[in-house]
């Protein structure tokens, strides 16, 4: 279903529409408030207030433009009412995310780094060899994931390199625009219109009734999102991992060492 824009151009602040009008709002209406030249510089309080107060919305203040673009997101109701849909989307990218990471490992024949799985596609970077095609499916590593794209059907998925041999951390911009993408999925049980804040309250409601969890990642304070009802592995800590190449690089003096940059990041 597309999005339809209800354009509002107000010249007072007297008429900018009430919390309950905007409340009534459909999902599939985005509600833009246009600024007339007398109250402009109205904009940013306007739209901070209205953040304030509504509660399940989207409120973007433009930058430039004199406006103000409201959109109601997925509500708590549509995703209790699909959380078997959201939860098997979830096991269907770990399982997917995970059996197109090994495809990469046997074509190049790559001994991947079970612990920290990205210190292996960063050598892949330094290589130049971090893009390429396996089994009808472009792959490109890049910052903590290895994306892949389907030639044929378009669907897209990111594989996390971050938690050990766990491929299945549901990134909200990344885990929406996956369920969005799949075939098999179409049409979709519920409309998904914000790839980012849509995918964010899906990932914290299933949280809330059990059936995503929180795990912890191998760098410093970064979690993942996963779904509970998986075969849990190992993850091991950031300064676990730091303490375990710090032994095997003796040779390094340890006030040097860099984790970030042994690991081909600068910081």
């Amino acid at each position: 279903m597309d999005r339809t824009t209800d354009i509002i151009i107000i010249n007072s602040i007297e008429q900018i529409p009430t919390i309950e009008t905007i409340n009534a709002i459909p999902r599939n209406k985005e509600l833009k408030i246009v600024f007339g030249k007398g109250v402009q510089d109205k904009r940013e309080a306007v739209g901070q207030n209205l953040k304030n107060k509504l509660i399940g919305f989207q409120v973007g203040i433009h930058i430039l433009e004199p406006e103000i673009n409201i959109t109601k997101l997925i509500t708590d109701k549509e995703i209790e009412d699909n959380q078997d849909f959201f939860e098997q989307c979830a096991k269907d990218y770990r399982r997917l995310g995970e059996e197109l990471l090994f495809k990469v490992v046997k074509k190049l024949d790559l001994n991947l780094n079970k612990d920290f799985p990205l210190q292996t596609f960063n050598e892949l970077k330094l290589n130049g060899k971090s893009n390429g095609f396996v089994e009808g499916w472009r792959y490109s590593a890049h910052g903590f994931h290895c994306g892949f794209d389907n030639l044929k059907t378009k669907q897209v998925i990111e594989v996390p390199l971050i938690f050990g041999l766990e491929f299945g951390d549901l990134d909200p911009y990344f885990f929406t625009r996956f369920i969005k993408s799949t075939p098999k999925y179409q049409p979709l049980p519920v409309d998904i219109f914000e790839d980012y804040a849509d995918g964010v309250r899906i990932n914290e409601k299933m949280i809330s009734i059990g059936k995503f969890e929180k795990i912890n990642s191998n760098v410093g304070e970064k979690y993942g999102i996963v779904v509970k009802d998986r075969e849990k592995v190992e993850i091991k800590p950031y300064l676990a991992l730091q303490k375990l190449h710090e032994e095997q690089n003796k040779q390094i003096k340890k006030s040097k060492f860099n984790f970030w940059k042994f690991f081909g990041f600068k910081k």
